[in-house]
């Protein structure tokens, strides 16, 4: 029926239009006319928006005199508050500061190796021992000097307090001896420069120099060792979000290659702005009980970098656009019939998104109703039905 009285209307709309109006139309555009153009463009205007309200005069009445009228269906979503997080997401790598090499400080023949690849060990343990060259034996020697010295010293210092020898005698005595125990000192330091030490408790990972291999200091390594259990996510993060990540701030890291995902927070941020790239420093440290998180592992961080308990979300899904570039929704006005509703345009502002939600800053309020499944094939101040 609908359709019917459409199409009388718009034949009786054309057949007005036609005939010598239409003529006029063709010497207007023959003679390039553009007031005249303009005229008749209003003209033409007018009787079409004329016709739009006549027709939906008509719809109205067939409503309300067709009880089974077909309606567009859709679906409708109650707009509710609730809690949204906001993350940045950025590429990072996981470290730790337990990752060493070990290099001699002494020069000479690597002489022994106390571990194997694999074994822990514990902070302190001795590692490897280079060899000393003969100062060993120096020590011992001058230690033995050092014990006469010291008694040339006490006995000279008894016969001083009896008022017996000359005080430059007991000076002579006293500096030697002093003398000597500062070069045990330094001996003892050198001798023990020798010897590699373990700098923390944690796993050697792999032994590189040989026995009988000469050592260099600073140059060639001996082995590496590495703890697990202190891993840290490092990422460079951009300067524009320096006032949302602070201290303590909520962060997730994902680790693709073992689909691992650790729930932490923000440990350390840099105070130092980056020049090449206008970014800071941000450390997020990693639980690895299961020691399968290694260093120069790559991952994601991500960041709580926005939060709001009472946030007004919906499916982007909904949301449509005008020419002008403006979002905007379909709003439910419920009407006399049972899951009836009239959509009515409402422009919103849009704030941060997530996965398939946005934030609305405004233009919608708790309560509202709007079109959800459905939003575009529906129009402005459309009748509509709900499907529950």
């Amino acid at each position: 029926m609908k359709k019917v009285f459409f199409t009388l209307i718009l034949s009786s709309f054309i057949l007005s239009c036609s005939g010598n109006k239409s003529e006029s139309t063709k010497d207007l555009i023959t003679s390039k006319n553009l007031e005249g153009l303009k005229s008749q463009k209003e003209k033409k205007l007018k009787a079409f928006n004329a016709l739009k309200n006549e027709l939906k005069q008509i719809n109205d009445a067939i409503v309300d005199l067709d009880p089974s009228e077909k309606l567009p269906l859709i679906s409708m979503l109650e707009i509710k508050p609730e809690n949204f997080d906001h993350y940045v997401e950025i590429q990072a790598n996981v470290k730790t500061r337990n990752n060493v090499l070990l290099y001699p400080e002494y020069t000479g023949t690597l002489k022994a190796v106390y571990a194997q690849e694999g074994q822990n060990v514990k902070k302190g343990k001795l590692l490897a021992m280079i060899d000393d060259a003969g100062l060993k034996d120096q020590l011992e020697q001058l230690e033995i000097q050092a014990e006469l010295s010291k008694t040339i010293f006490d006995r000279t210092q008894r016969l001083w307090d009896q008022n017996i020898g000359s005080e430059i005698q007991l000076l002579q005595a006293k500096t030697t001896y002093n003398s000597q125990l500062k070069s045990i000192a330094q001996l003892k330091k050198q001798l023990n420069r020798t010897k590699i030490y373990a700098p923390f408790s944690g796993t050697i990972d792999e032994i590189i120099a040989n026995t009988g291999a000469n050592m260099m200091p600073g140059q060639t390594p001996v082995m590496r060792i590495v703890n697990l259990s202190d891993m840290y996510a490092e990422a460079d993060v951009p300067e524009r979000y320096l006032s949302q990540i602070k201290r303590g701030t909520t962060a997730f890291v994902n680790i693709p290659v073992l689909n691992l995902e650790l729930e932490t927070n923000v440990r350390q941020t840099g105070t130092f702005i980056n020049p090449v790239n206008r970014s800071f420093r941000v450390e997020t440290p990693l639980e690895n009980t299961s020691e399968m998180i290694m260093p120069n592992l790559n991952c994601k961080l991500k960041i709580n970098d926005y939060s709001n308990p009472s946030a007004l979300m919906i499916p982007l899904g909904v949301i449509k656009e005008n020419a002008n570039g403006q979002k905007y929704v379909y709003k439910l006005i419920p009407e006399d019939k049972k899951q009836v509703f009239r959509t009515q345009q409402a422009l919103v502002e849009l704030g941060k998104k997530s996965f398939d939600k946005v934030e609305v800053l405004s233009g919608i309020e708790i309560g509202d109703l709007i079109v959800e499944e459905g939003a575009t094939i529906v129009e402005d101040n459309q009748r509509v039905k709900n499907i529950q």
